[in-house]
């Protein structure tokens, strides 16, 4: 992690959905960023008016933040947010969208974890160690609501957010992809609580994430795409094919996805690929974001690696790990990643988000 400039100020920060699992990584996360200061917590009514220790089933393996156990909760109203420098959602799906609306609208900025904007053509669908360039289009959604403060940038499902930091580096430094399979293995948490009933996942797999494909399918096409002339709307990749094939297994942390991809020219040696990622950095590091990791990707020589259990925390959770990189006897190369599916996968790409909208003086 990067340490912050004196020159950077601490930002009050409001959390949508603070009692669910992806509401409490934000907290945790936020408690130790020397960024932001935990100043509002908002939840649905049935939680409303209780001090937060009361309020929540803690389910972090970290303890839950002194400063906010006796924190009231309030309801996810933007009147109730008022001091608040940047809003976090972590609401669920099914109730994300007007309210995240509302508090754009009333010119906060937020940054969400929820599904509801991502495919928005003037939204952000930014994972912050790959398309930063995104924020250009900001400015078009303060010109459509009329803002001067507010705008949504959303972070990317779970499972893609692993798999486009090695596409990004690959495409970057050796040109266009032509096609990629992937196959995940994706934790439990990923299904929030209480999630996935013991019955169907323990000592079994589960070969159906309802509508986890095609999200994977289509977010990949807008991250590693661009944005149009005018900066106007995203300009999704058009001749990228992506086949995506999601599971859920009995792991608590960190999706593995094994992925095959064929280059549109001429595949590099596999060493050379090797070296793109690991030499790979991104413009969060460079601005010296303190949720930057030091390495953005991690490659691992071991021949059965990456394991959830052993990788999952690499960079603090914020690093993809990738291993068993191999020739492909059908496109042109394989390799397995992992990712920690409520950190880089949810809460801590949404922070670092708003860390680097903060650097470009953005918030």
């Amino acid at each position: 992690m990067s340490a912050t400039s004196s020159s950077d100020r601490i930002l009050n920060a409001g959390v949508l959905g603070a009692t669910g699992t992806v509401g409490q990584r934000f907290i945790v996360l936020l408690s130790q960023n020397p960024m932001f200061r935990v100043h509002s917590l908002g939840a649905s009514e049935r939680s409303a008016g209780r001090p937060y220790r009361q309020a929540t089933k803690w389910k972090m393996s970290d303890l839950m933040p002194e400063e906010v156990r006796d924190v009231v909760v309030k309801s996810c109203d933007p009147a109730h947010f008022a001091g608040c420098d940047v809003i976090f959602s972590g609401l669920d799906a099914s109730v994300a969208g007007d309210i995240e609306k509302a508090f754009m609208e009333s010119d906060f900025a937020v940054f969400s974890n929820a599904k509801n904007y991502r495919m928005v053509p003037n939204v952000p669908l930014c994972v912050p160690v790959v398309n930063t360039d995104h924020y250009s289009l900001i400015a078009a959604q303060r010109a459509e609501y009329g803002l001067k403060k507010g705008f949504i940038v959303t972070n990317s499902n779970c499972s893609t957010s692993g798999l486009v930091v090695p596409l990004k580096a690959l495409q970057d430094k050796f040109g266009p992809l032509k096609r990629v399979i992937v196959t995940t293995l994706q934790a439990i948490s990923g299904a929030g609580y209480p999630g996935v009933a013991s019955l169907d996942i323990l000592d079994n797999i589960v070969p159906l994430i309802s509508g986890e494909e095609p999200k994977m399918e289509a977010e990949v096409l807008k991250i590693l795409g661009g944005v149009n002339d005018g900066a106007t709307a995203c300009a999704p990749l058009a001749d990228l094919r992506v086949s995506a094939t999601c599971n859920r297994v009995p792991v608590v942390d960190g999706h593995t996805e094994c992925v095959s991809l064929e280059f549109a020219g001429t595949p590099p040696p596999i060493e050379e690929i090797k070296q793109c990622l690991r030499e790979y950095t991104c413009e969060a590091q460079e601005l010296g974001c303190y949720s930057a990791p030091k390495q953005v990707i991690t490659v691992t020589e071991e021949e059965d690696r990456p394991q959830p259990r052993l990788d999952r925390n690499a960079g603090e959770g914020m690093s993809v790990t990738v291993g068993r990189i191999r020739e492909c006897p059908v496109f042109h190369v394989k390799f397995t990643l992992l990712v920690h599916n409520t950190v880089l996968g949810a809460a801590g790409a949404s922070i670092l988000n708003a860390e680097y909208a903060a650097k470009k003086r953005l918030i």
